[in-house]
């Protein structure tokens, strides 16, 4: 009885995770190989053939890679600053922790305001005099100024939510490491990579992977401001699931996007054992 009870105690959670997570994606699986109710390619074919895709595979990968180290160094340094008890500390916290309580769209739909031809930032350069017209940073023609305009809404909106992770991690830090290496003579910089960031190991890595897998979903902040202009895979199963009413092609695109995700994670965790095995 007693090696039963383990496994009755998570009963009701593996229960939940299989009506919740496994039976839809058992449905997405079926319906992006079947077309008729036979076992066919034609979907994947359909999705690859689209010329959005392509865009939308390097935009993403694109925003990822540029995003999520942006983030993690922003987040370590409020983090670090936060830890060091400034005047107003609390205040600092929740001034940085603000973007957490908006929603992807109501963050777009901000930055829409700023970067709009019209917007704050084109009055702020013309008021200035470093432009007359202003620039057109969301044109369909200046792919590199929507991405710009991405990058800058989605490092707003979600490096509170690493700080939070790092905030809490560093919280379980004792001081007296710290004090003691300072009493050895280590330096500001030394003290940071020999002792607090080790120390916060564990709470990094959730952040990184957590916030990379967050941002390979990316949708409504790049929606708001970009529309279909600057295409993202997760924004394309949407195009194709509610525009195009194609659902079999949605399917394949979120599985995509759950291969990406699950591949990003368990090359974190591989990479991240492989080290701790070196030391």
């Amino acid at each position: 009885m007693k090696s039963r009870t383990p496994w009755l105690l998570l009963a009701p959670s593996l229960i939940f995770m299989l009506l919740l997570f496994g039976w839809p994606l058992v449905q997405g699986v079926l319906t992006a190989f079947r077309v008729d109710g036979a076992f066919s390619l034609a979907n994947w074919e359909r999705m690859f053939d689209d010329p959005y895709f392509t865009r939308a595979l390097r935009n993403t990968i694109l925003l990822t890679v540029i995003v999520v180290p942006v983030q993690v160094v922003l987040a370590t340094g409020m983090a670090l600053l936060l830890q060091a008890r400034p005047r107003f500390a609390k205040t600092h916290f929740y001034l940085w922790a603000i973007p957490l309580a908006l929603s992807e769209l109501a963050a777009g739909l901000v930055w829409l305001s700023i970067f709009a031809n019209r917007g704050y930032l084109n009055s702020f350069l013309s008021w200035l005099g470093l432009s007359e017209n202003g620039v057109g940073w969301l044109d369909y023609d200046n792919g590199a100024g929507m991405l710009f305009a991405v990058v800058v809404a989605e490092i707003w909106r979600a490096t509170s939510l690493v700080f939070v992770i790092l905030v809490a991690g560093l919280q379980m830090v004792p001081r007296d490491f710290d004090e003691a290496a300072q009493v050895f003579g280590a330096s500001a910089w030394q003290r940071l990579w020999h002792v607090t960031l080790p120390m916060i190991k564990p709470s990094l890595q959730v952040a990184l992977i957590l916030r990379t897998i967050l941002a390979i979903q990316v949708f409504a902040v790049a929606q708001a401001l970009t529309g279909r202009n600057f295409p993202l895979l997760v924004g394309e199963t949407y195009q194709w699931y509610v525009t195009l009413q194609n659902s079999a092609v949605a399917s394949a695109l979120a599985l995509v996007v759950l291969a990406i995700s699950l591949v990003v994670s368990v090359g974190y965790l591989r990479t991240l054992r492989k080290r701790e095995a070196e030391v």
